[in-house]
């Protein structure tokens, strides 16, 4: 896996955690994006967050893995901006077992 698709795919699950965190203080309802439930998402944010964060835990590698990387590809541009650090999410990713990344996400 390239250095460019490791970060890309790191972006993606930044934006999944960044999505549930919002959506967790504003409503107590879930909501499905890119086929994940922003519920399930909490159960990556340990991974992804701090310094030195663990290593994911299953429930969260399942997850990881039933997401729609090419949904969540036309939102990597807002990681930035919400404060998320893509090289933590590319190593969730890659830690979860995910290696293709869609055709429409590669590139910056």
């Amino acid at each position: 896996m390239s250095k460019n698709d490791t970060r890309i795919l790191t972006q993606f699950a930044v934006l999944a955690m960044v999505l549930t965190a919002a959506i967790m203080v504003q409503e107590a309802t879930s909501l499905t994006v890119c086929k994940i439930d922003t519920n399930d998402m909490q159960k990556c944010r340990p991974a992804v967050t701090g310094n030195n964060p663990p290593p994911p835990v299953n429930d969260c590698c399942v997850v990881v893995r039933a997401a729609n990387l090419e949904c969540f590809c036309k939102y990597k541009f807002y990681l930035p901006f919400l404060g998320i650090d893509p090289s933590k999410v590319a190593a969730l990713v890659a830690k979860c077992g995910v290696t293709t990344v869609p055709p429409s996400c590669r590139g910056s």
